[in-house]
């Protein structure tokens, strides 16, 4: 079996899509199965794989510029990918070069498989564009419907996106590396760095944008310091929301990124994981702190609501509601005993989700695909809607041939 994937996402990109293709190209390499990536981004040396990434010439993205979209057009992969000749072709995101993968696979009558992995249409209210949504999510059906497969991570999300009429819809969860995430990496020096080694630590990891609901935990912690209670804050990860913390809270830790065993003594060295995002598909880092011994507290929306039992191993509480999610940080500040209860649940619950297993899922699909699809009993539409809508999406014969 030989495995395309492309993808916007790669190291040295540290957000939860690049680290999902990193831990699948792992899975890859340590079964043995030939496969190549596509993307903007390239592992950099020390990257046991890094030989199979195909770089894309990219330009940042307007919104985010540390994301960027590739351009296949002018760095064209095909005759490339004509000499892997892949069995499979796997695409992360609707973009220029997931169009042409969709249109190399159709045109080669190789199966083609996409997964959803943001709720990008969810991000315009928090952009005003709230008027865009519609025709987003029309965009987003028909880049999906020409899939055989929808690969979505969550219940929630697989839920949603049917709702929005996207077919074909099946579960490709997340895994946890439990190697590098444990309660083990706990370090007081780490705790000393954050802010004073006595006071409770808040921890949050992830982009530092409006849509990850930042500004309630910032009207959380307002509550809770008016009410008496002391704690230090960590913010690990970057974005355009850092100088409006910094500004709200001056003693909060905001390192940036980190990464590997550095961020895994963060985890183990906080106390209690918040994330107040209402528009995670997944929710890696609620895994992340699960193995690390952290309870969560979080809300009822998107992924989040897949992942947290509430009073098991974590809290959840009404999205965009800051004084709910400030009551749910009050509780586990005020009783250590149910914390530490909360905590041991979470890092028994966590142990069965390794990478290597749920990834090992994943090729058995792939391989159950590549028969059906040899054998006929699964075939992409042919409409000339659908044609004619993919030489506009990527219209590669036409720039090439000029």
């Amino acid at each position: 079996m030989k495995i395309a994937v492309f993808t916007e996402s790669l190291p040295p990109n540290t957000d939860g899509v690049s680290r999902t293709y990193s831990y699948l190209a792992e899975t890859l390499r340590e079964q043995g199965i030939a496969f190549r990536f596509y993307s903007p981004f390239k592992p950099e040396s020390g990257s046991k794989w890094k030989h199979r990434v195909r770089k894309i010439w990219s330009f940042p993205f307007p919104l985010y510029k540390k994301y960027k979209i590739s351009v296949p057009l002018f760095d064209n992969p095909e005759l490339e990918i004509d000499r892997f000749k892949p069995d499979l072709i796997h695409v992360s995101s609707p973009t220029p070069l997931g169009y042409f993968a969709l249109r190399y696979a159709r045109r080669n009558f190789i199966p083609a498989v996409a997964a959803y992995h943001t709720h990008f249409v969810s991000y315009f209210p928090y952009y005003g564009m709230q008027a865009m949504e519609p025709m987003g999510w029309s965009l987003l059906r028909h880049f999906h419907n020409s899939f055989l497969i929808n690969l979505a991570p969550s219940a929630s999300a697989c839920q949603e996106i049917q709702a929005q009429g996207i077919k074909n819809v099946e579960l490709w969860e997340r895994g946890v590396d439990l190697r590098l995430f444990s309660p083990h990496f706990y370090n007081r020096d780490t705790r000393r760095v954050m802010g004073d080694p006595d006071k409770p630590k808040l921890l949050f990891v992830g982009r530092l944008v409006k849509e990850k609901n930042i500004d309630d935990l910032l009207d959380a912690a307002k509550l809770l310091r008016s009410r008496g209670h002391e704690f230090d804050l960590a913010f690990i990860g970057d974005g355009p929301m850092k100088e409006e913390i910094k500004q709200r809270e001056p003693g909060a830790y905001l390192p940036g990124y980190l990464h590997g065993h550095e961020l895994a003594a963060v985890y183990a060295s906080s106390d209690l994981f918040v994330f107040p995002s209402t528009t995670e598909t997944f929710g890696n880092v609620l895994q992340e702190a699960y193995a690390s011994g952290l309870p969560v507290i979080g809300v009822r929306a998107g992924g989040s609501q897949d992942l947290i039992q509430h009073g098991l191993n974590g809290l959840i509480c009404e999205p965009k509601n800051p004084a709910a999610f400030a009551a749910n940080i009050e509780l586990l500040l005020k009783n250590q005993n149910l914390r530490r209860q909360i905590s041991e649940n979470a890092l028994n619950l966590i142990q069965e989700r390794t990478w290597s297993a749920i990834n090992t899922r994943l090729l058995h699909r792939y391989e159950a695909l590549i028969r059906d699809f040899r054998a006929g009993r699964v075939a992409y539409k042919e409409t000339f809607r659908d044609w004619l809508a993919l030489q506009i999406a990527y219209p590669g014969d036409w720039m090439h041939a000029a």
